[in-house]
């Protein structure tokens, strides 16, 4: 078994790998930002760092990191143009690094860490450079706030997901289902993401085994599970203002459009993305009356500490 390995590794190391393999390393499903605006061009950015290049996942996540920091310098300056185009670069090579890490087998339970706090440290420096620019620039105070309150609302998002999940597990271990995300994440899902499979994929709400008396799904949960169906065929996840598109929005089309719209348009994205979380807790909520906790004492401590 032994001799064998250096064998296997090499024999990998010079495997070509095609496009075609290359899509196989996407999300089952992804943000829209992602799906439509970055995927297209990570893609095709990866095929050539796989077959020409030794960069390993890690390695693509610190240049993504500097890529950040660089953004953030030039949003300083006030140089919105440049910062928009250089965040939008870190975050795409962000995700060639998923996909390198897919592709080869080479993710690290580091990798996972690596690729979470950088992306926590690009956003909050990258909101700290854009406060700082236009407060340097006009004196208005907002943009102070503004900085503060996308920094705040990140960590916030990124907090409360894996909360969520951890309720949910505990819920379905309770129950004797499958933990959330279990088969699906042994498929297809992204090594390199701290969080598995998306842990806010929302729950079905038909099919499963009720305790007590809870009002039957309204006319909205239906037309919703609809909507959800058509997006997965199109690998788009049914939550359509997260993270993602909040970072999209604050940090790449509204630089585009200019010094105007920054304000405008990250207090729309935030509220969205504040209702978004809002619905999901929502959704979570009902998860857990539908599937109650036997145990008073896992009740008691909220299954949290």
């Amino acid at each position: 078994m032994t001799t064998q390995l250096p064998c296997v590794v090499m024999l990998d190391s010079m495997r070509t790998y095609s496009l075609d393999d290359v899509y196989e390393t996407r999300k089952r499903r992804d943000s829209w930002w992602t799906v439509y605006f970055v995927d297209p061009v990570a893609c095709r950015v990866a095929l050539p760092v796989a077959n020409r290049t030794r960069l390993t996942p890690n390695a693509l996540t610190v240049l993504s990191l500097v890529l950040g920091a660089v953004s953030a310098a030039f949003l300083a300056m006030n140089q919105l143009m440049a910062g928009a185009f250089l965040f939008y670069l870190s975050f795409m090579i962000d995700c060639v690094d998923g996909k390198i890490a897919r592709l080869k087998g080479t993710g690290t339970p580091f990798g996972l860490w690596l690729d979470y706090v950088g992306d926590r440290i690009r956003v909050v420096l990258c909101a700290g450079g854009l406060a700082y620019g236009q407060y340097a620039l006009t004196g208005d105070v907002s943009f102070i706030v503004l900085g503060a309150a996308v920094a705040v609302l990140d960590l916030f998002r990124y907090v409360n997901a894996p909360q969520m999940k951890r309720v949910r597990d505990a819920v379905r271990e309770e129950q004797g289902l499958e933990p959330e995300g279990s088969a699906a994440e042994a498929r297809a899902e992204h090594p390199a993401d701290p969080l598995g499979p998306d842990p806010l994929e929302p729950e079905p709400l038909d099919g499963m085994p009720h305790h007590g008396r809870l009002p039957r799904p309204r006319w909205f949960f239906k037309l919703f599970r609809r909507l959800n169906r058509f997006l997965a065929r199109h690998r788009v996840r049914s939550h359509l203002v997260s993270g993602i598109e909040f970072h999209a929005a604050v940090f790449v089309v509204a630089p585009l459009a200019g010094a105007w719209a920054l304000i405008p348009l990250a207090a729309g994205a935030g509220i969205l993305l504040l209702a978004n979380e809002v619905f999901l807790v929502y959704r979570m909520w009902l998860f857990t009356r539908r599937h109650a906790v036997g145990s008073v004492q896992e009740s008691r401590e909220h299954v949290l500490v």
